[in-house]
């Protein structure tokens, strides 16, 4: 029997995206290909390595569309013919090639996350667009119910948006909980830290909530004076970051540190914290988690309330109130035994959050859409067409060409 053919159009090879699409092509049931538009993008700095994928992939070369330089993938859609298309949707490009795709494959369907008005620029013509989009579309692959409630809101029935668990890879991240606590010490030590540390991990960037973070940290210091904090990544905003702890004793900045050694510095911590304003998810949580840390996450990354029960295995605060951050930090810094519980709790919640549990929610959300039968609306009528025209448009350009495992790749 052949496999249908799902082609996930992505704008970068993130890690999680990797070991998720390999999780899926291990189960044996879907034929899956890969399009990225650019290996990864300035503000990232995670390691990409090919030969590590199990999946096919191309780049999407950038190619001319009215005076201006995409990546869409017209000549590689009319090539291909998927069964099921999946793109995202809040780009120029993506929007196009989607359109593209309403002519090209059999179903079409948008991964949404959840959005924050703190990271998202709202205008009327974009609101607009998306709700001639989404009544086009035949479905949507979402972590939740916040992500449902955003399709619902712009037109796609709610038997049409299908929960596909975000996961991470426990099993790595649970490494944590083995190093020694000799070794432990040492490397606090040579880290400039001691007493309780606070961990955060992410972009040094101020849609983090880095400047709240930093606010509470200094209340909590002024009440506990050993207290440390280790900051994990690097951004944009690190030099400012770096100017206002100067005062500020044990923190301490990690830079970037690749997925294959995070545990180290998640044996570290006592308590992760996650002071975003606005993260579409933030799987950080569930890595420190995994890691055996309680975690302190503000209510703005998606579905959080669900993935982290308030005063279970962790703390949910408001974001942008810093008050409310040292009042959760100085409550664990001061009782390990509710740190315990939070971790034993946190643990037991993402035990089964491997990558083969989205592999498997990923098979049902593809049969079920494909069982079904396509939009008939009068959006997905007129976008139709328009894919016809966009595709025609290509008539000149050949498709681009499988990534090469062996050799490097375009940037």
């Amino acid at each position: 029997m052949t496999k249908p053919l799902v082609v996930y159009w992505n704008n970068q090879p993130s890690p999680y995206f990797v070991e998720r699409l390999n999780a899926v092509v291990k189960r044996g049931t879907l034929d899956v290909e890969a399009w990225f538009n650019v290996v990864r993008t300035s503000e990232r700095s995670w390691q990409v390595n090919e030969q590590d994928w199990l999946f096919r992939a191309r780049y999407i070369p950038r190619r001319p569309f009215l005076g201006r330089m995409l990546n869409l993938p017209f000549p590689e859609l009319k090539a291909a013919k998927p069964q099921l298309f999946i793109s995202l949707y809040d780009r120029p490009q993506f929007a196009l090639g989607s359109i593209a795709a309403r002519a090209a494959a059999e179903r079409t369907a948008y991964r949404v996350l959840p959005n924050y008005d703190a990271w998202s620029e709202r205008t009327w013509w974009r609101e607009l667009g998306k709700h001639l989009l989404f009544r086009a579309l035949d479905g949507a692959k979402v972590p939740g119910p916040q992500g449902r409630a955003l399709t619902m809101k712009y037109g796609l029935p709610e038997d049409r948006s299908f929960k596909v668990q975000q996961t991470i890879d426990v099993d790595h991240f649970a490494r944590a909980r083995t190093m020694t606590p000799q070794e432990r010490e040492t490397r606090r030590t040579d880290l400039g830290l001691s007493g309780c540390v606070f961990i955060y991990v992410g972009r040094l960037w101020s849609g983090k909530g880095l400047t709240y973070l930093i606010e509470a940290f200094r209340t909590v210091q002024s009440q506990i004076p050993d207290a440390s904090l280790l900051l994990v990544g690097d951004g944009v905003e690190e030099a400012q970051y770096r100017a206002m702890v100067a005062d500020l004793p044990r923190v301490a900045f990690a830079g970037f540190i690749q997925t294959k050694d995070m545990p180290e510095y998640y044996a570290l911590a006592d308590v992760m914290i996650f002071p975003t304003l606005g993260d579409p998810h933030g799987l950080v949580a569930e890595e420190a988690m995994a890691a055996g840390l309680p975690v302190i996450c503000t209510e703005n990354a998606g579905d959080i309330r669900l993935r982290l029960p308030d005063g279970e295995a962790g703390f949910i605060v408001p974001p942008a109130d810093s008050a409310a951050l040292a009042d959760r930090m100085l409550r664990l810094a001061k009782d390990p035994a509710l740190r315990q519980t939070f971790i034993e709790r946190g643990t037991a919640i993402v035990k089964p959050q491997s990558p083969d549990a989205y592999a498997r929610d990923f098979e049902v959300f593809v049969t079920t859409l494909l069982a079904r039968p396509p939009r008939r609306t009068l959006a997905a009528y007129l976008l139709r067409g328009l894919g016809q025209v966009l595709l025609q448009t290509s008539r000149r350009s050949a498709p681009s060409g499988y990534v090469s495992l062996s050799g490097d790749s375009p940037s």
